[in-house]
């Protein structure tokens, strides 16, 4: 199990956040064998640190400058795969506004990407027509997530990765990526969101603490841990209390289901 900061958005991104994060995860009983504060064979565990990775993959790949601005891609009308508009090419002959900070696209080749996810199922995508050229690093320097976590998986050998739903339309750009640069692909489990009574996402402006506010309030994770636990089905409805470490025993990931948000005290 690795830990690791993606920090790659220089503007978010600030150090009092990464000791949070370390301090939430020990609450909740939840460890790793390599990480920034830890160490091991296979870091840094910072992008930050990372950036000559990103540079040398992005190096390998067809790529162009493109200075759309956000604005003027969220007029487009086509709607994608993503929910997004599909980007129809506009730069691919050149930047149409050669003045403006360009981002760095690459020019994604034709082709349906399937898996089987290890939660969902069957997945398939064409990322050339449903999504279109997308960004590996941002106007303002920023290296993009999909291009990031390819790079990363990879030099630290990753076989394995679960993370939550709202991520399943990112998979087929990470495989086709993962394809060009002749990287393995992991296995993938989306695993399913705390979710608000209008069922979205759960945020702050649903009026809903973070982990760090439950823990600096006194809350026991016991509780939170459980009622996480019963959300997808790894114990009973009976189960108010259980530590992490209990329910590794026997775990199977394929088992996860979705039995609605989970009813944390404080929490939602």
């Amino acid at each position: 199990m690795i830990l690791r900061i993606e920090d790659n958005d220089f503007t978010r991104s600030r150090r009092e956040l990464e000791d949070r994060i370390y301090r939430d995860l020990a609450w909740l009983g939840l460890d790793w064998d390599e990480g920034p504060d830890v160490g091991g064979s296979l870091g840094p565990y910072r992008q930050s640190e990372r950036e000559g990775h990103y540079a040398a993959a992005l190096a390998r790949l067809d790529t162009y400058p493109c200075t759309c601005t956000r604005a003027e891609l969220r007029a487009l009308p086509t709607m994608g795969a993503t929910g997004e508009p599909v980007y129809p090419g506009t730069c691919r002959a050149g930047p149409s506004h050669p003045g403006r900070p360009a981002a760095i696209r690459w020019r994604v080749p034709a082709g349906t990407v399937e898996f089987v996810d290890r939660v969902l199922g069957p997945q398939r995508q064409a990322p050339a027509t449903e999504v279109g050229d997308f960004v590996l690093r941002r106007a303002d320097g920023a290296w993009a997530y999909q291009l990031a976590v390819v790079v990363d998986d990879a030099a630290m050998q990753i076989d394995s990765v679960v993370r939550g739903a709202d991520l399943l339309d990112s998979t087929p750009r990470q495989i086709l990526l993962q394809r060009a640069l002749r990287l393995p692909t992991p296995t993938h489990a989306h695993v399913p969101l705390i979710l608000g009574a209008a069922g979205a996402k759960l945020s702050k402006r649903d009026g809903a603490p973070d982990l760090s506010a439950l823990r600096e309030a006194g809350a026991a994770p016991e509780p939170v841990v459980a009622a996480l636990a019963r959300s997808v089905g790894l114990v009973g409805d009976r189960v108010r209390a259980i530590r992490a470490a209990e329910l590794l025993p026997g775990f199977d990931i394929a088992a996860l289901k979705v039995t609605g948000p989970p009813e944390v005290p404080g929490l939602v």
